[in-house]
């Protein structure tokens, strides 16, 4: 069972993307446009576990080769990062330099999502090797680099 997953190639269609891929595209299109400000939900407080594309396949491949039984096993990176921090990392690495709105009206979701992945470490040797801020990097440069220009 993966935590929330993020990396190059993820959905980015604001209809059905997760906060990372919804954030990138949010920022981009603020710079491509020159809007001053962007809107998020909530008030930034709850926090998330999110886990690097490349790491879930190897811990998906390991527990293929290792593991056996029926019961299910987390699949994390162990690092919990708030959505207002997270939002903050994003802004810095897409260059957006306006405002960020935070749309208290809106849910902030679960408080809290972070799971307990020592089981997988244990039982079949996984453990993310991504580290957090660099995946985050990579992800951000994928986009723009493969997303198409808005036409304004």
């Amino acid at each position: 069972m993966p935590v929330n997953l993020y990396g190059p190639r993820d959905n980015f269609d604001p209809k059905s993307s997760h906060v990372i891929p919804a954030l990138i595209k949010k920022c981009v299109e603020a710079v491509q446009t020159g809007a001053p400000e962007i809107s998020v939900w909530g008030d930034g407080s709850p926090t998330r576990e999110f886990l690097y594309v490349e790491d879930a396949a190897e811990g998906v491949i390991l527990a293929t080769e290792r593991y056996n039984q029926s019961d299910p096993v987390n699949l994390g990176s162990g690092f919990e990062i708030s959505i207002r921090d997270l939002v903050q990392k994003i802004v810095d690495l897409t260059g957006f330099r306006g405002r960020i709105i935070w749309d208290t009206t809106k849910p902030n979701g679960q408080p809290r999502r972070k799971l307990d992945t020592t089981r997988a470490e244990r039982l079949f040797g996984f453990k993310a090797v991504t580290d957090f801020d660099p995946g985050l990097q990579k992800t951000v440069e994928w986009y723009i680099k493969t997303a198409e220009p808005l036409k304004v």
